[in-house]
């Protein structure tokens, strides 16, 4: 067991760039509502649960709703974000990601995905890479939302680690700030000048080379 350390990885704009998906299906509803919803507006939903999301969306257009039509879009969000996934295959894996995971794997490290997405498995299986991954932790598994670090914890669990011997890649501010209150190394993937709290920040992952991979597991 000697070096081996835990990566956790989260999954949408970090393994795959699912996002963008989202951001159609979440503007889609906000349209049948009235609601103008553009891609600034949709920073505000990184690393943030579906309700939470929904809450978010409707606050901005001053929507007051019942439980029972918040119940309905988020179904309505959730099966047009899948008919979006229907398709989707090993090209939408992000540029650098695969070299990276399969260095881990080569290398013996242990290796597990933390996110909040309720389709994570769906979409590593189509993606053709859930067999790389020791341990999925998603959110179905948890019911605390980012930065709340549960998603991590579970994860850092599933794969016998310590927090401190566990390195967590993620691209928004909420996923960097659960991997900081848990006391794991956070590595932000994507802008500086949003993920400054990160203790590593990589603008994707082909900017990530061996030697540093080399130096977390060391």
């Amino acid at each position: 067991m000697t070096n081996k350390k835990a990566f956790i990885f989260d999954l949408d704009g970090v393994i795959v760039d699912t996002a963008k998906y989202h951001f159609l299906a979440w503007q889609k509803l906000a349209q049948e509502l009235g609601i103008e919803f553009t891609p600034e507006h949709n920073e505000e939903l990184k690393g943030v649960s579906r309700v939470r999301s929904l809450d978010i969306i409707l606050e901005l257009g001053g929507i007051q709703a019942s439980q029972e039509d918040k119940n309905k879009w988020l179904i309505q969000k959730n099966e047009d974000y899948l008919s979006y996934l229907v398709d989707i295959d090993e090209s939408e894996i992000l540029p650098g990601v695969l070299p990276v995971l399969h260095y881990l794997k080569d290398k013996n490290q242990l290796i597990a995905l933390g996110s909040a997405s309720k389709n994570a498995r769906p979409i590593l299986e189509k993606t053709g890479i859930i067999n790389l991954f020791d341990a999925i932790v998603d959110g179905n598994d948890v019911s605390n939302a980012k930065p709340d670090p549960e998603v991590f914890l579970q994860a850092a669990k599933k794969l016998g680690a310590t927090n401190e011997n566990s390195i967590v890649f993620e691209d928004s501010v909420a996923g960097i700030q659960a991997a900081n209150i848990a006391n794991m190394t956070s590595i932000g993937i994507g802008e500086a000048t949003t993920l400054y709290e990160a203790k590593y920040i990589f603008k994707d992952f082909t900017f990530i080379d061996v030697s540093f991979i080399e130096s977390l597991i060391n």
